[in-house]
């Protein structure tokens, strides 16, 4: 496994490079109240007056300390964007390249850590974001499939309502572990029963009346073992507004012969895709800049070498545009050993109903292709943003990594609301997140 830590190197000095801070957006408001400033004026469709109150301004707070929210509140006096061309023409000529490793971070996989979530959503914190970003319910089934006392890799779990309609559908991961939220979108929940249809290869098991008791999970035994596919899809998502110049001039300069050599060294072991993909904001030169996967290794840093970090303007940028390129029009693996989403962002998407509405749609389509959506938080990513981050990242059974002070690099990073955590080298971490996936520990 140690070979497969190496070729999978390749995207972990990739994710950490692009993630330097040095022109982060710190001038931008930590508070909910530009949400609430910008839907007013761009959602002039909005007339429900239930839409409206699910577009109102939450209160930083809860389980973030006092001294975030003092750090919130100071910040409200600057320009709300420090995204500018001129920004961007001083970055390219800093000569200055900061190696990888030299970032730190942390991560948080709310899965795994199941009671603190429960307890973070439950918090005030957690009854502001969730109807804000119109994430509810957050009872989960987790299931657990086996076969011959082996994880049953990449099985379809589909949960259906009683009246036959869909619940929700996700893919076991290397674990042989599938998460389920049925009434994720749904603002009153129930206490339905579910059918739950477990599908490997040719095997198929069907249970009734399953509900979603806390804590509970369902385990499934197969027969018969399925193949596990060597395919690794591996996708970045990145923001290429102005703050991210130097990012790409040091991929340029710098990662060819990396990722050449690491390329190179481990061929046999599996199979790895690389899809790098750009985005900006839909009034930029571009609003996605995406490329299909690829095993040629060389192809995928030429297309990185050629992009240019320009643009920007107000806060929020076209998330939903950039991840709905990703989900529904990438040829990602029918059957894989992982599918991993890096979203690299420092900006949430524009807070209207009809984005809001969209990201629902891809985080649940996301999860029933095996989608793992793992985001790096940086330096401009606020308290609403970190919720709805996490929220993808929990409903398509990713985990949340997030950039510190630690390194001395960029601009001052939101305290994330977690417990006790190490932390690390971003590129270690990552090393250590993808083997995870890939092996199933």
């Amino acid at each position: 496994m140690m070979a497969i830590g190496k070729r999978l190197g390749i995207v972990l000095m990739f994710v950490a490079v692009l993630m330097l801070q040095a022109c982060g957006s710190s001038d931008r408001d930590d508070t909910a109240a530009n949400y609430e400033s910008e839907s007013k004026t761009t959602d002039t469709t909005a007339t429900d007056s239930t839409a409206a109150a699910d577009l109102g301004e939450p209160a930083s707070g809860g389980s973030h300390t006092s001294e975030d929210k003092a750090t919130t509140e100071s910040k409200t006096d600057k320009p709300q964007d420090s995204r500018s061309d001129e920004d961007s023409a001083t970055n390219n000529n800093n000569d200055d390249a900061i190696p990888a490793g030299t970032l730190t971070a942390g991560e948080w996989d709310d899965n795994v850590l199941w009671s603190q979530w429960k307890e973070l959503m439950a918090s005030y914190e957690g009854d502001r974001y969730r109807p804000y970003w119109q994430f509810y319910n957050f009872q989960r089934l987790e299931v657990k499939v086996t076969a011959n006392g082996r994880p049953a890799v990449d099985a379809q779990v589909a949960l259906t309502r009683s009246n036959g309609q869909d619940g929700w559908t996700a893919r076991t991961n290397a674990a042989g572990v599938a998460y389920l939220f049925p009434i994720l979108f749904e603002e009153q929940g129930g206490n339905a029963k579910y059918g739950v249809t477990v599908t490997a290869g040719k095997q198929k098991k069907q249970f009734e009346n399953v509900d979603l008791q806390s804590g509970r999970v369902l385990e499934v035994e197969l027969s018969e073992a399925s193949d596990v596919s060597s395919l690794v899809d591996l996708m970045l998502v990145v923001d290429t507004t102005g703050s991210m110049a130097d990012e790409l001039e040091f991929l340029e300069t710098e990662l060819k012969d990396v990722v050449r050599r690491v390329g190179e060294s481990n061929k046999g072991q599996l199979n790895i895709r690389v899809s790098p993909n750009f985005y900006r904001d839909v009034h930029d030169d571009y609003t996605v800049r995406s490329f299909p996967f690829t095993e040629d290794i060389d192809k995928a840093v030429g297309q990185i070498a050629k992009q240019e970090a320009f643009g920007g303007g107000d806060t929020p940028e076209a998330v939903e545009e950039a991840l709905e390129d990703a989900i529904e029009e990438h040829d990602w693996s029918k059957q894989a050993l992982t599918r991993l989403l890096f979203l690299v962002l420092d900006a949430p998407p524009h807070h209207e109903i009809s984005i809001i509405k969209k990201m629902q749609e891809l985080t649940a389509l996301a999860a029933d292709k095996g989608i793992r959506i793992i985001p790096i938080a940086s330096s401009g990513v606020d308290i609403p943003t970190e919720h709805l981050l996490r929220y993808m990242a929990v409903a398509t059974g990713g985990t949340y990594i997030f950039l510190t002070d630690h390194s001395g690099v960029g601009n001052e990073h939101l305290k994330p609301a977690v417990g006790e955590y190490e932390v690390r080298a971003l590129n270690d971490l990552m090393v250590d997140v993808i083997n995870r996936y890939v092996q199933g520990q």
